[in-house]
């Protein structure tokens, strides 16, 4: 049985107000990673919290740290990345900034020591040993095999992207200043070990990154020394800075970070402006224009402000009285950004339709569920006041791996389009283990072949 957390300072006291120890012994193992299910992954991960009882004590509210004892655990860890593997991922072509920041903090201040162009091994490793600098290098997934298959696994798991950076600091020295993300991040402790030091959020749940000085921040929270095989949790906000002990060997860790702009702010502005287009289609209230010169008005009139809230209220009615789909470009931007499926070899069951072709006495299961999402929205090939709604299917599976996560690279949306008619028809595919052809929810045989083809073709569906 795992032991008890221990309480808060219940360490050693150095001083007269010793920060907090957060702490979690897992004892027992030995510990392994379960790729069963996106769900197996998670707790495995977290292992030995309960999936329960880290949603409701511990996101989005106090960081929680897993110190783990497993030299089998710590080896697979180790695994992930390590010093050793930058000089073969260096022979295929990083560059600085891109993919690699050579970095030091330094006096509270972070000073980056980017060359231009390539990056080579051999001044990297320079850099580190003579100038104490620590290497970050951008979304290892791309190149590393096991990194992709735990990230697409989170992905499937939180619905929303998942991205990783590995710090590698040599011994006494630190890489970055004090600073809060605008991510919930998961740090795995992969070679050395790391000493932390975590402070109170001055914005909780922050939409931003931002660099606090550290006279500003006062003594840490929690502090603690993050060993092989540990985990450690921390919610966006959380002000934190990390160094690598004096006198012991270098450090390696992954962070792997998530929910980023995935708030309820973000889903309502995502869902408003087409819930607003629907209404002002029925309602004449919504196509009436405003008062003249009310964009002249240096602060909003309270006729004005009387009216929008009238509006916001019919929207709020209109809502609770719908189960229609809502958002459109959070779903299109998560799947078109996301990871393809993990596979093995050449991927060809991702890009080439196999098995028996559909017919109307088949019956079709959905493969690859955690990869496809299904959204209605305005007919993007018409541009006129009368676009028809269409139901539109997009999925990952043709996801280039080598760009995720890399912003600035073009990224291309993956899927069908159908008529806002095979919406119910596409629901029983989504909602059920396995569907017979001829029961699908549309007026033609024609169509209900039509529909299956089209999906079977996309590597969508399989029939069992």
């Amino acid at each position: 049985m795992p032991k008890k957390a221990k309480p808060a300072g219940a360490g050693k006291e150095e001083g007269p107000a010793p920060c907090k120890q957060l702490k979690m012994e897992a004892a027992g193992g030995p510990w392994t990673l379960n790729f069963s299910s996106p769900s197996g992954l998670f707790e495995s991960l977290i292992a030995p919290i309960k999936t329960e009882t880290f949603f409701k004590e511990f996101w989005e509210q106090k960081p929680l740290l897993i110190q783990r004892e497993d030299p089998a655990l710590a080896t697979y860890y180790q695994s992930l990345f390590k010093l050793s593997d930058l000089r073969s991922l260096c022979s295929r072509g990083m560059d600085y900034g891109r993919d690699v920041n050579v970095c030091r903090c330094v006096n509270g201040k972070k000073k980056v020591l980017n060359k231009d162009g390539k990056v080579h091994f051999l001044q990297l490793r320079k850099d580190f040993d003579q100038k104490r600098a620590t290497i970050q290098f951008h979304q290892p997934q791309r190149f590393k095999d096991e990194l992709w298959r735990i990230q697409e696994k989170l992905e499937c798991y939180f619905g929303s992207l998942v991205g990783s950076n590995v710090y590698i600091t040599p011994a006494g020295s630190q890489g970055l200043p004090p600073h809060y993300d605008d991510v919930e991040v998961f740090i795995l402790q992969l070679e050395g070990e790391k000493h932390w030091r975590l402070y109170p959020p001055t914005r909780p749940l922050a939409r931003e990154y931002s660099v606090e000085a550290e006279d500003r921040i006062g003594r840490p929270a929690h502090e603690f020394t993050l060993k092989p095989g540990g985990l450690l949790y921390f919610p966006r906000g959380t002000i934190h800075q990390a160094d690598t002990p004096p006198g012991l060997a270098h450090s390696t860790h992954v962070t792997i970070s998530t929910y980023q702009n995935n708030s309820w702010g973000d889903f309502l502005l995502d869902t408003i402006s087409g819930l607003v287009f629907d209404t002002a289609k029925e309602d004449m209230e919504f196509r009436a224009g405003i008062p003249r010169q009310l964009l002249l008005q240096v602060e909003t009139t309270a006729a004005a402000t009387r009216r929008l809230c009238g509006f916001l209220r019919k929207l709020a009615n209109r809502l609770e009285g719908t189960n229609a789909l809502l958002s459109a470009d959070m779903k299109k931007d998560f799947v078109m950004n996301r990871l393809p499926p993990y596979y093995v070899g050449d991927g060809a069951e991702l890009s080439t339709p196999g098995g028996q072709l559909p017919r109307l006495d088949s019956v079709v299961r959905l493969q690859f569920k955690d990869h496809v999402v299904l959204t209605v929205g305005p007919d993007q090939s018409r541009s006129d006041e009368t676009q028809e709604k269409m139901v539109y299917v997009y999925h990952s599976l043709k996801n280039r791996r080598e760009i995720h996560m890399m912003g600035n690279e073009e990224t291309e949306c993956h899927g069908l389009r159908f008529p806002l008619s095979h919406v119910d028809a596409l629901k029983q595919i989504w909602n059920s283990s396995a569907i017979s052809v001829k029961d699908l929810k549309l007026p033609t045989d024609e169509e209900k072949e039509s529909l299956v083809l089209s999906l079977w073709t996309e590597c969508l569906i399989q029939v069992v």
